[in-house]
C-alpha cells in the first residue's frame, strides 16, 4: 500500500510494442498498432509523458487508500463500485451527455479543463439524424 501522491516517472509496466505481430499473418498488425517506429522501441520515453499518462488512476488509488485508512475497508469498496456503476449508464447518442456523478467521484468537479468550456455541442458542425443513430444503437 502505497501513498503515492505523484507516478512514478519510470514505471515497471511499459507496454513494448516489439510483440505486435499479427496472429495469422505473422507480421506487424499496422491496423491494430499503428506505423512502427524503431525509435520508439529502442529509446525510453520521457518521464513526463509517462507520469501525465497515468496521472489520473495515481490520484484514484491515493483516495482509495486514504479512505480505507480513515474508514475502513467498506469505503473504497462502496467507491469502486459507485464508479462501476455510473460509468456503464447510457444515453440516447445524440443528446447531450454530462457525467456529473463520474466527475464527482474522481474529482473531475473542481478543476476547469478543455472539455468544460470547448466541448460545446451548439458550436459543433457535426448533425447526426436521431433515428439513424438509434437504429445504430440498437443493432449492437
Amino acid at each position: 500500500m502505497a501513498l503515492r501522491i505523484v507516478p512514478d516517472s519510470f514505471p515497471e509496466n511499459v507496454k513494448s510494442t516489439l510483440n505486435t505481430t499479427h496472429s495469422e499473418y505473422g507480421g506487424h498488425d499496422t491496423f491494430r498498432y499503428g506505423t512502427r517506429s524503431i525509435k520508439n522501441e529502442v529509446l525510453p520515453k520521457h518521464p513526463l509523458e509517462s507520469r501525465l499518462h497515468q496521472w489520473e488512476e495515481t490520484q484514484w488509488e491515493l483516495k482509495l487508500n486514504l479512505a480505507r485508512q480513515a474508514y475502513g475497508m467498506h469505503a473504497p469498496i462502496k467507491l469502486m463500485m459507485e464508479r462501476s456503476i455510473v460509468e456503464k449508464r447510457q444515453r440516447t447518442p445524440v443528446m447531450p451527455t454530462s457525467n456529473l456523478h463520474l466527475d464527482i467521484l474522481m474529482g473531475r468537479d473542481e478543476t476547469i479543463d478543455y472539455e468544460d468550456f470547448l466541448n460545446d455541442p451548439n458550436l459543433s458542425t457535426e448533425s447526426v439524424d436521431l433515428h439513424t443513430s438509434m437504429e445504430r444503437k440498437l443493432r449492437l
